[in-house]
């Protein structure tokens, strides 16, 4: 019992990790700290955001803990899910790892170039609705990119099989929203704080993320489909 809780509680917090590596949350950022109402319109992005994730997990985590989900088979995600999925991930990491994707990165490269000669390789829409400088569009981009994602519903389908009471659901689900933010939240406290100084940090934390974005990638994949599998066999017993 005391060791699936810790499971549980493990694969919650490594979840909400894994969706802190965000390089399109910190894009978008890098977007809003350009222009005039920067404090602003990363307020109302932030609130966007909260009000889809916390709404929707709230939602999902109730709707199987009152559904009697952890107390008999029906999960949100099943074991064999579990596994397929990190295994799915371990198999990325080994395509990583071993370059064998090098042939799709070349494609990708000669593409952005034939698009950049052409002036075709434009923004992505969040950047380009982020550009209008609205703080209405901000929370609606918000709210349209932060439905639960894989990382999201696993740490959900584990809050579930704790059985918790309503408030440490709250909680859980509260703490996960925040850390998945956390690329914004920073950002946003450090631009009212020292204004000059976080709109280099954050282009400067862009072009980290580029540069060795390939290696956490690999690390995240690989911590995450190993959970996810060793999580998936041992329900199976």
């Amino acid at each position: 019992m005391i060791r699936s809780m810790n499971g549980n509680l493990t694969a919650v917090l490594s979840s909400s990790i894994v969706a802190t590596l965000n390089p399109s949350l910190l894009a978008a950022v890098t977007v809003m700290m350009l222009l005039p109402q920067r404090k602003r319109l990363m307020l109302g992005y932030l609130i966007g955001a909260y009000t889809t994730s916390i709404v929707a997990g709230l939602v999902i985590v109730f709707a199987l803990h009152h559904s009697g989900a952890v107390t008999t088979s029906k999960r949100l995600i099943s074991p064999g899910e579990d596994v397929a999925i990190g295994a799915l991930a371990l198999a990325i990491v080994v395509v990583l790892v071993s370059g064998a994707d090098a042939p799709l990165r070349r494609w990708r490269e000669r593409h952005h170039r034939a698009r950049a000669r052409h002036g075709a390789d434009e923004p992505s829409w969040q950047q380009r609705m982020l550009s209008r400088g609205s703080i209405g569009l901000a929370f609606l981009v918000g709210a349209l990119v932060s439905f639960p994602g894989i990382s999201y519903l696993n740490a959900l389908d584990h809050v579930a099989r704790l059985n918790p009471s309503t408030l440490v659901i709250v909680v859980l689900v509260l703490g996960f929203c925040f850390m998945q933010q956390i690329l914004l939240e920073v950002p946003l406290v450090a631009a009212v704080v020292a204004p000059d100084q976080t709109e280099q940090a954050v282009i400067r934390a862009k072009s980290w993320f580029g540069r060795h974005g390939r290696a956490i990638a690999q690390v995240a994949l690989a911590g995450v489909g190993t959970l996810l599998v060793v999580h998936g066999l041992m329900a199976f017993h």
